[in-house]
């Protein structure tokens, strides 16, 4: 009678094997200082110039100031490129304001930087390149439905809402509430 947990052994076993093999490339990487906007005491970019491994995460804020222009370039060539590649409209990705959208940078930067490792990565191309195409079609799906607000006409409009961040009472209020479940309830007379 064969084993019942014999396949599960085996899926276990392909999965021990493909963390095993990220384990490595994640090593590789930061082996290399590649986290862009960081850099790793000793090696390249510790001056905020150097190389950086294609696919590296960027981190906006954390970019040095001498290596941003060259990179905010490198990025917004990449996204006109893409948007004239994929044939975008203005619903799609806002020609006169995408950049002035936090959200939106943040989505296109995480796109940027799955592109580059899934056509930069020799190493690595097997579905790859299939899982970014899927990821582009969800990220640009989301920008136009979430992100955009009123930019989808030509011209740029500030969304609507309440800045979370600026209110400290609102912040002292959520932290005195407590996690849900916790708070004790007015009981009635």
């Amino acid at each position: 009678m064969p084993d019942p947990l014999g396949p599960l052994f085996d899926a276990l076993e392909s999965i021990n094997s493909e963390l095993t093999s990220f384990a490595a490339r994640l090593a590789r990487l930061e082996d290399a200082g590649a986290v862009r906007g960081a850099s790793k005491p000793g090696g390249a970019g510790e001056d905020g110039s150097g190389t950086r491994a294609p696919g590296a995460p960027v981190v906006w804020h954390k970019v040095s100031d001498d290596e941003r222009p060259a990179l905010w370039s490198e990025f917004t060539s990449w996204v006109i490129r893409m948007a004239d590649l994929y044939e975008l409209t203005t619903e799609q990705l806002p020609h006169a304001c995408w950049w002035e959208h936090g959200s939106v940078v943040a989505e296109l930067t995480a796109l940027w930087t799955g592109w580059e490792s899934a056509y930069g990565n020799e190493e690595d191309a097997a579905a790859s390149t299939y899982l970014w195409q899927d990821a582009w079609s969800r990220g640009i799906e989301r920008i136009g439905r979430m992100w955009l607000g009123e930019c989808t006409n030509g011209y740029h409009h500030e969304k609507s809402r309440t800045t979370w961040g600026t209110d400290p009472a609102y912040r002292k209020k959520i932290i005195e509430a407590g996690p849900p479940g916790t708070a004790s309830k007015p009981t009635a007379a």
